[in-house]
């Protein structure tokens, strides 16, 4: 496994573990995954050297905290891993982000949560008050490094001169293949500077695993509400995932594990995939070992950028259609 090369208490593995599928109903995974498949999936995370896990309290409403914390200190402690949590962005006055922040890190186990971020940017409250609550929890030792949610630049880096002269360590946007905005400004930035670009959605929801098409598309859970499977999209994506078939077979990988290589070919980035079974966690942890050379890169890019799906209101028609 490979790590960033920036300063951090803790090595940042480039392939993390995002958990919003630990408790989570809309995933549609069960009690049985809760309660048995999450833990062997962070057990054998940690074995193949994934330090980073992702979680929120949103999700499951602290039930996937609270079954991260447990998995984590079953499998060895938190000791040489990463534990990042967000807090909900309603109303993240100082005093409301200070109070959140010792609730996850009581869910969690943790003494420190090493991440902290906000989940999202609030449109009232200003980052002055929620970053004066993040220095606060930072100064009593509730939490190590700040990070940021879905923060277009100019906030993320407003947010960090309201922070009083210590950096805010990341920001997790969604960026993929398929969701390439990072590319232009923030993600320069980032590696200027060492910050951190923490992709979430890396596969965009399985698009990239090459499972789907026109006539296999998902039909439940999450994914049934997500635009880029509308048949019109699927037929559109089809160079693409072609290409990530053509690659893989020149790695002997899967197209899933040359879109995370893909990701993390850019230096400070960390994709962060979900994992439904310890295989795909195993097949996701390979994909930091996949070297993608300049040409391949370059033409899975160009093909990307070729794609273009039907997204916003123009898709609702189709949306409706396949819900019925």
């Amino acid at each position: 496994m490979r790590h960033l090369d920036i300063a951090t208490a803790k090595p940042y593995s480039v392939i993390g573990l995002g958990t919003w599928q630990f408790g989570s109903r809309e995933w549609g995974y069960g009690t049985d995954y809760a309660e048995g498949e999450a833990g062997r999936i962070v057990k054998r995370a940690r074995e193949l050297g994934i330090t980073v896990f992702d979680t929120a309290e949103v999700y499951g409403f602290g039930r996937s905290e609270r079954i991260l914390g447990e998995a984590l200190r079953d499998s060895g402690g938190t000791n040489d891993v990463v534990v990042a949590s967000k807090v909900f962005p309603v109303m993240p006055t100082a005093a409301i982000v200070q109070q959140r922040g010792v609730a996850s890190a009581q869910r969690l186990g943790v003494r420190q949560i090493d991440l902290y971020q906000v989940h999202q940017p609030n449109p009232v409250v200003g980052d002055s008050t929620t970053m004066r609550g993040m220095r606060a929890l930072r100064d009593v030792g509730v939490i190590d490094e700040v990070g940021v949610s879905n923060y277009p630049l100019q906030r993320w880096q407003r947010a960090e001169g309201a922070l009083g002269g210590a950096r805010v360590l990341s920001n997790q946007v969604q960026f993929s293949l398929v969701s390439r905005g990072p590319m232009a400004e923030m993600l320069p930035w980032a590696q200027r500077t060492g910050h951190v670009v923490m992709a979430w959605s890396p596969l965009a929801q399985g698009l990239l695993s090459g499972r789907y098409n026109a006539d296999h598309r998902p039909s439940g859970g999450v994914r049934a509400t997500n635009a880029m499977f509308l048949p019109e999209n699927m037929r559109a994506a089809s160079p693409l995932l072609d290409l990530l078939r053509d690659v893989a077979s020149v790695h002997d990988a899967t197209p899933a594990q040359v879109a995370l290589a893909w990701l993390v070919h850019f230096p400070n980035v960390v994709a962060i995939p979900g994992a439904s079974s310890v295989a795909q966690v195993e097949r996701n942890a390979a994909a930091a070992d996949i070297v993608l050379s300049d040409s391949e890169h370059g033409a899975l890019t160009a093909a990307a950028e070729a794609f273009h799906p039907t997204t916003g209101l123009s898709a609702l028609p189709g949306l409706v259609r396949a819900r019925r």
